[in-house]
């Protein structure tokens, strides 16, 4: 039986395409499937929309997704993707991709809802058919959980990955500790440090490749970019920018 991706030309499997070339160029070609990546930076330095555009080569390669978000609701999620020109709402339709939001106005989440939340995530990709899963943040469900809690998450994501998942974390560095933050680091296959640098007298988004599993390529690359209403993430050249 023909699955979705050898309908749509069977691409090579074994990278994650970000469904943008001149990206891919600058992420050894893509990132390694069945990896764990880490995406860390502050607030608006772009890991939301790097995020959208790696669901977007998910799609294109014909993966299913499961998202897991924190940053938007499904309906404003389908809405930022079309403002980008990754319009993925057949793909939505058809059940490729599932939406989990975790953004409810003018709800808090409590200490007591927050215990345990990791592990129910962990079961929940433990048990779902999707072949990539994407956490957008992770900053919300570590709120109150100890630093064996998360440790223990991104060691269980590890071993979910050696059977078979593509896994993907953004977080907020603020949010944790030095020391944790450099275990997590050294337990994912794939760190990529978002940041914003200065470019004239605006500010673009800058993605620094600090490590990736297997890369054909030498990693430690910037990438600075904007994002056009209509067009998408565009790279702009990195000589430009002062991060």
């Amino acid at each position: 039986m023909a699955t979705i991706s050898d309908l749509m030309g069977g691409e090579d499997r074994r990278i994650l395409s970000t469904g943008n070339s001149e990206l891919d160029k600058k992420i050894a070609d893509g990132l390694p499937l069945e990896s764990l990546t880490l995406i860390e930076g502050e607030n608006d330095t772009g890991k939301s929309v790097l995020t959208q555009q790696i669901i977007w080569g998910a799609m294109k390669q014909g993966f299913s997704v499961d998202l897991f978000t924190t940053e938007s609701t499904t309906k404003s999620f389908l809405k930022q993707m079309e403002s980008m020109s990754l319009d993925i709402s057949e793909y939505f339709a058809w059940g490729y991709l599932k939406v989990f939001p975790l953004h409810v106005v003018g709800f808090e989440w409590k200490k007591e809802d927050m215990v345990g939340i990791l592990a129910h995530l962990i079961t929940h990709i433990k048990q779902s058919k999707a072949e990539v899963i994407v956490i957008d943040s992770l900053t919300l469900f570590t709120e109150y959980a100890e630093t064996d809690s998360i440790l223990t998450f991104f060691t269980s994501c590890k071993s979910l990955v050696d059977h078979g998942k593509t896994i993907l974390v953004t977080l907020h560095t603020y949010a944790f500790e030095e020391d944790t933050l450099v275990r997590i680091r050294s337990i994912s296959d794939a760190h990529l440090n978002m940041k914003k640098a200065l470019v004239g007298d605006k500010f673009v988004m800058v993605m620094e490749v600090n490590k990736v599993r297997g890369a054909r390529k030498t990693t430690g690359n910037l990438v600075s970019f904007e994002v056009h209403p209509g067009y998408g993430m565009k790279v702009i050249p990195m000589s430009f920018a002062r991060v």
